[in-house]
């Protein structure tokens, strides 16, 4: 089996599902004793808990947009134990700090529509506390720690790691026309059979003979009519009722092999441009440099923005003016899930720091010396001896 794990902000009817404190249709009763939990707070009072933690600690209220609790399904196994998701738990908070509470739920699934069969659907919820204990602040992860994520997912729980990216989402689709498919070859075979009943010997059974006077069997016309009538319009409807079926699956296998094409075509696209920036110099340095640019454009946007909030400030020392740029910076990069190393290198080059520091201190594109690192003045110089 594969299994994943994907946070997600926590939705505010949270603890009425995993706690069953509502009924749902998807939900088997009796086997709601099977679930367990492993909780200690409500995610009211962890919020709170969080809140007041990041004032202590920074001095500064939780940004608004935070999501300092989230939650993750975790898709498991039928035998698969408490102590195994807790030792996941242990090493999220170890190696990625993040700190969760569990709900395992084996109630869940669906009765399967022809067989009558329960498809059960077991996982469990983890709720996690979003929030970097040595600062205060949220959490701060890479792409690279999600790949973490999973991969701790599947060790501690002994499964399979899902497939990520395009290749995972192609996937799924491919499997769901496999399923499609499977349900459109049942109902072909179904209206064969309805059709084939009709001329069957079962039609026979509709013809009624009665004894006459004279104790000879005779047709009755009238009962027979009668009987094929009933039966001639019980099978328009179930066939007209399959034929309304087969035409919405086959649509829908048609919508799903669309998507399938467009996601190949999207998936060699990615291949053909990792290739040649691979195996092509210049297109890598273009390529790099179009996306410095567009870093470089959200920085200058967001650096305005926060003049325009707060043009008072006295940003004359040279520390408090970095302090700034660096919450700027790290702001950037948590909305726009961009690598810190990307403004890094911005800053590097010495023309951008000084071109963003003076938008920051004075409003203006002009270049003020005065405003940067000092390892940046000694680069100009350099530059300009040469």
């Amino acid at each position: 089996m594969k299994t994943s794990i994907n946070f997600k902000a926590v939705k505010l009817d949270s603890e009425t599902h995993n706690f069953r404190k509502k009924t749902f249709d998807y939900i088997r009763k009796d086997l709601t004793p099977k679930n367990e939990y492993w909780m200690e707070q409500k995610i009211a009072q962890r919020i709170q808990n969080i809140e007041a933690y990041c004032k202590e600690k920074s001095g500064r209220k939780l940004q608004k947009n935070a999501m300092p609790v989230r939650e993750a399904v975790v898709v498991i196994k039928e035998n698969t134990t408490m102590l195994e998701l807790q030792n996941l738990a242990k090493r999220l908070e170890e190696e990625l700090k993040i700190r969760v509470q569990i709900a395992i739920h084996k109630d869940e699934g669906h009765t399967d529509k022809d067989t009558k069969e329960w498809k059960p659907n077991y996982h469990a919820h983890l709720v996690a506390d979003w929030q970097d204990l040595d600062t205060g602040k949220t959490l701060k992860h890479q792409s690279f720690h999600y790949s973490k994520m999973q991969d701790l997912t599947a060790e501690c729980l002994n499964m399979e790691r899902g497939i990520s990216g395009s290749r995972g989402r192609l996937d799924a689709i491919e499997f769901k026309i496999q399923q499609k498919e499977e349900d459109l070859k049942v109902l072909e075979e179904r209206f064969d059979i309805m059709k084939s009943e009709i001329s069957s010997e079962k039609s026979q059974q509709l013809i009624v003979k009665e004894n006459d006077f004279l104790g000879f069997k005779r047709l009755n016309t009238d009962k027979t009519v009668a009987n094929y009538e009933k039966a001639f319009r019980s099978y328009r409807s179930i066939i007209e009722r399959n034929k309304t079926e087969l035409e919405c699956k086959s649509k829908q296998i048609i919508e799903l092999r669309t998507k399938v094409e467009s996601l190949n075509k999207e998936v060699q696209s990615f291949k053909n441009k990792y290739s040649v920036l691979l195996t092509e110099p210049n297109v890598f340095a273009s390529e790099r440099k179009k996306y410095l640019d567009s870093v470089t454009n959200i920085l200058e946007r967001d650096i305005k923005f926060e003049r325009y909030r707060y043009p008072n400030i006295d940003r004359t020392e040279n520390q408090i003016l970095i302090s700034e740029m660096g919450k700027i910076a790290q702001k950037v990069c948590q909305e726009n899930n961009i690598p810190f190393t990307a403004v890094n290198e911005i800053f590097t080059d010495s023309d951008r720091g000084v071109r963003l520091f003076s938008l920051l201190k004075f409003g203006s594109n002009n270049s003020y010396q005065d405003i940067v690192p000092e390892e940046n003045q000694k680069k100009r110089k350099r530059k300009k001896n040469r």
